[in-house]
């Protein structure tokens, strides 16, 4: 992060941090004081005995526990003389020197074997509440829950729900979005015929949509960082398990949580990763979620419903703007442990995988896919056909080693045998017998965030 960037961040981090009076901190004079809680002094004080106490008590206290609440302190400080010193003291302390590049010193701690205790989940949640009390439950005597390394859990920037999900969205028709020109990206999702059109240009700017589609109730998860929307079951063994935005990332992806529990969800995995319900053996199906244009999801399926641009929220919902300047490059806002330079960090990818049957995952490069409009591989032992569009848009079927020799035309495959298969959005039919082919769900998302995720997966490119 440049000196821009951070002097930016500081200023920010001032005046997001309620100013909290020295009543509301932690006392200062209790004989049972915490260690961590000398750290939370920086940030809930404001008196300068506090935080010279509080600076002796870590010098001499000091252990190798105390870099990343140390660099979380830093990171959250509103005061620029507290946090110099600090910041020396880090240096000192680690002999790093990386200044306010806070993505670097984060590359440091996680190089090394974690090296934290439990109560880094109290110092995490005292310190994050006073961004959001709701903070406080996610991290608060969980560390015996946790699936994940803690100090990989970044603050995005936003309360919870600070990105409003969209809860059972306004819908129009077709003839209805007139806002809407053929060009323009959509995600096309399919449930038991129901046909649904989430346009990028509204999507980014809420990153969630809870519904009921195809009488399912379902979650669409869009991580804008990373580049994924994954279409979710929400409910699971008779519960419907109602997910927000955290507020929080793990590895630059979106963290969800559900209402009932304040537990901590991978957006990439569909499943609790910190809080009370890890352990319980939840893991989401996912459906397939299909990212083209609105001009060829609608000629496909004119019978679909589109969201409105009247979602109770003031925004500019024009195509390209929200994230404009994130999409044009290729920077991270936030960093991850390990990078893989096979492709770009933005490049798109196909993800397959089918948890339920196999640990197995295969990323297929768009580039390479949009080279081969029918291409053959096999995950588990069963082998499948991805389908691309003439505008790139993917799709995955169970071919049964059944080989295709091209498109009649966007709705209808050639098979080798001259039989021909109609295109749906959950299945191939064959026109003369009425055999199926099943789909094999997938969806699209950027090569760093899935390979942070899933660093065993297979990549084709």
């Amino acid at each position: 992060m440049g000196r821009i960037k951070t002097l930016m961040l500081v200023c920010a981090v001032y005046f997001l941090v309620p100013k909290y009076s020295i009543s509301q901190s932690i006392s200062t004079v209790s004989q049972n004081k915490k260690h961590h809680s000398y750290f939370i002094d920086f940030i809930a004080s404001r008196q300068p005995q506090v935080h010279k106490l509080a600076f002796n008590h870590i010098e001499k206290n000091w252990s190798e526990n105390d870099e990343i609440l140390l660099l979380e302190t830093i990171y959250n400080l509103r005061s620029y003389r507290n946090s110099d010193k600090l910041l020396r003291m880090l240096k000192a302390k680690t002999g790093q020197s990386f200044g306010y590049d806070f993505n670097k010193w984060y590359e440091y701690i996680w190089r090394k074997p974690k090296a934290y205790n439990e109560a880094y989940f109290d110092f995490k949640a005292e310190l994050h509440r006073f961004r959001d009390p709701k903070f406080f439950t996610y991290f608060k005597n969980r560390a015996k829950t946790a699936t994940i390394r803690l100090d990989e859990v970044r603050w995005g920037g936003v309360l919870q729900d600070g990105i409003p999900p969209l809860r059972n969205p306004k819908m129009l028709s077709v003839s209805k979005a007139k806002y809407l020109d053929d060009s323009n990206i959509v995600f096309g999702v399919a449930v038991n015929g129901d046909f649904r059109a989430y346009p990028k240009r509204i999507l980014a700017w809420h990153e969630m949509f809870t519904d009921t589609v195809g009488g399912i109730p379902v979650a669409g998860v869009y991580c804008t960082l990373c580049g994924t929307v994954i279409l979710y079951k929400t409910q699971h063994k008779g519960t419907n398990h109602q997910l927000g935005t955290s507020g929080f990332l793990y590895r630059s992806n979106k963290l969800m949580y559900d209402k009932a529990t304040q537990s901590l969800w991978s957006t990439s995995l569909g499943e609790p990763v910190i809080g009370p319900l890890v352990g319980k053996n939840i893991k989401l199906d996912y459906l397939s979620v299909v990212t083209t244009t609105w001009g060829e999801w609608r000629r496909l399926h004119p019978e679909t419903k589109v969201l409105s641009l009247n979602t109770g929220h003031k925004r500019d919902y024009d195509e390209g703007i929200a994230y404009k300047s994130y999409f044009s490059t290729d920077e991270l806002m936030f960093n991850t442990p390990k990078q893989d330079n096979r492709l770009k960090n933005k490049d798109e990818v196909l993800v397959i995988k089918s948890p339920k049957e196999t640990d197995e995952v295969i990323a297929i490069a768009s580039k390479f896919l949009k080279t081969k409009p029918i291409y053959y591989h096999s995950l588990n032992g069963k082998s499948f056909a991805v389908l691309t569009s003439k505008k790139g848009a993917h799709r995955t079927y169970y071919n049964e080693n059944i080989t295709f020799t091209g498109y009649e035309d966007d709705y209808t495959l050639i098979a080798n045998d001259n039989t021909k298969w109609q295109i749906k959005e959950h299945m191939l039919v064959n026109t003369s017998t009425g055999k199926t082919l099943e789909r094999l769900h997938s969806y699209n998302a950027f090569w760093f965030g899935f390979f942070a995720s899933h660093p065993e997966v297979q990549l084709i490119k």
